[in-house]
C-alpha cells in the first residue's frame, strides 16, 4: 500500500476536497478527508473569466493563484491530521476546469492550478492535467468517474448505475456493459438559480424545489436541447450549460415564481440521469446531489429502481471524486494505463497525467 493525496475542485466551486488515501492494486481505502472553503474573490474571477473575454496575463496571474490555495490547503490538510509528507508518494491535482472543448477542431480541456506552485509549497510531487492526453488520442477527456467506479464498484456482481451529481452529472453503468457518460448538468443550474433568487448557496433537501410546480413547457424546451439527445461518448461543463444558457430558457417564461423554475431544473436534471438507464437493478448515487433528498427521490420515481448513496457501501459520497485523482495519481506513478476508451471515445487506453516533481 502507498499513501497519495487527491484534490478535487469541480465546477460548483463550492469547496476544495481533500483526501489521502491508501492505494494499492486491489483498494482504495480512505484515510482521511476534508473540505475547505473557496476563496470568494477567486470564484468570482473564475466564474468572471468563464463567462467573458480575458487575457493572457489574467489565465496566468489565476493559473499561479488557484496554485496557491490548493498549496495553502494542502498544507492545512497535511497539519490537521499530523501526515508525514514522507510517506506521501504524490498528490493527485484535478486543478480547476476553465474550459473544456474536445469536439472543436482543436480540441483541449484547460484546468487551471500550478502544479509547480503546489510542488513547491507542499514539498510533494504533483500529478496533474489528466485530461489532455486522452483529448490528444481523440478522446472526450471526461468522465473520468466511470474508470474508479468500475475499480470500486465491480465486486457487486450485478448492473448497476453509479450517478455522480456534481456541478454537473455523469453516469457510469456497470454489469454485464462498461459505459459511460456526462448525462448533463447536475447541481449547476440549481445552485445558481436559489443563489440568485434566494442568496442561498445549494437548495438544501431539495426544499425550495419541493414547494414549487414543475411546469412542463419550460422542461419539453429544456429537453430538446440537443446535448441530451446525443449519443455517448459524450461529455459538458459550465461552458455549456451555465447563467447564459438558462436566461434563454426562461425568455419566454418570465411569469413562472421562483420555486416553479427550481422544480423545473430539478425535473431536467433528474429526467436526464434517468432516461439511459435501461437493465439496471440499483442506483448508487454520490457527490453533492447525494444530499439533495427531493432530486434522490425524484430519480428513484422516474427510475422505478432502488436508490442508494455510496456512503451504504463504506465509500463517503462527499470525498469519492477526490479519492478518483488519488487513485490516478497512483495509476499515473506506477506508469498504467487507465480503461477510459469505452466511455471518452479515445482510440487508446493511455498513462494519464504529468508529473512535476517537488
Amino acid at each position: 500500500m502507498a499513501k497519495y493525496i487527491g484534490v478535487m475542485s469541480g465546477t460548483s466551486l463550492d469547496g476544495i476536497d481533500i483526501v489521502l488515501c491508501d492505494i494499492d492494486n486491489s483498494c482504495c481505502t480512505l484515510l482521511h478527508a476534508n473540505e475547505y472553503p473557496y476563496h470568494s474573490a477567486l470564484k468570482q474571477e473564475v466564474l468572471q473569466m468563464i463567462d467573458e473575454q480575458t487575457t493572457l496575463k489574467k489565465i496566468g496571474e489565476l493559473d499561479v493563484k488557484l496554485g496557491d490555495m490548493f498549496a495553502s490547503n494542502i498544507n492545512a490538510f497535511i497539519t490537521q491530521y499530523q501526515i508525514d509528507t514522507n510517506e506521501v508518494t504524490a498528490i493527485g491535482l484535478h486543478g480547476q476546469t476553465l474550459w473544456h472543448e474536445p469536439n472543436s477542431k482543436h480540441p483541449f480541456s484547460m484546468q487551471l492550478g500550478s502544479a509547480s506552485v503546489v510542488a513547491a509549497q507542499t514539498n510533494i510531487d504533483v500529478v496533474n492535467d489528466f485530461r489532455s492526453k486522452d483529448v490528444a488520442n481523440g478522446g472526450q477527456g471526461a468522465p473520468f468517474a466511470p474508470a474508479f467506479h468500475q475499480f470500486v464498484f465491480d465486486r457487486l456482481y450485478k448492473n448497476i448505475a453509479v450517478v455522480n451529481i456534481g456541478g454537473m452529472a455523469n453516469v457510469t453503468l456497470l454489469g454485464d456493459r462498461y459505459l459511460g457518460w456526462d448525462s448533463g448538468c447536475g447541481n449547476v443550474l440549481l445552485d445558481h438559480w436559489i443563489f440568485t433568487t434566494q442568496g442561498k448557496n445549494y437548495d438544501q433537501n431539495g426544499s425550495f424545489a419541493k414547494s414549487g410546480t414543475v411546469n412542463v413547457e419550460l422542461l419539453a424546451q429544456m429537453l430538446n436541447d440537443p446535448y441530451f439527445a446525443k449519443k455517448a461518448p459524450k461529455s459538458t461543463g459550465r461552458e455549456y450549460f451555465n447563467p447564459t444558457w438558462l436566461k434563454k430558457q426562461l425568455q419566454d417564461f418570465q411569469e413562472l415564481s421562483d420555486a416553479d423554475i427550481q422544480a423545473t431544473l430539478t425535473e431536467l436534471t433528474a429526467q436526464t440521469i434517468v432516461q439511459d438507464l435501461k437493465g439496471v437493478e440499483e442506483i448508487i448515487i454520490c457527490g453533492g446531489g447525494a444530499k439533495n433528498s427531493y432530486l434522490c427521490e425524484r430519480i428513484a420515481q422516474l427510475s422505478h429502481i432502488a436508490v442508494k448513496t455510496t456512503n451504504e457501501y463504506g465509500i463517503d459520497s462527499d470525498f469519492l471524486e477526490a479519492m478518483i485523482f488519488a487513485w490516478l495519481a497512483y495509476k499515473r506513478i506506477n506508469k498504467e494505463t487507465v480503461q477510459l476508451k469505452e466511455i471518452t471515445g479515445a482510440k487508446k487506453d493511455s498513462i494519464l497525467g504529468v508529473l512535476t516533481c517537488k
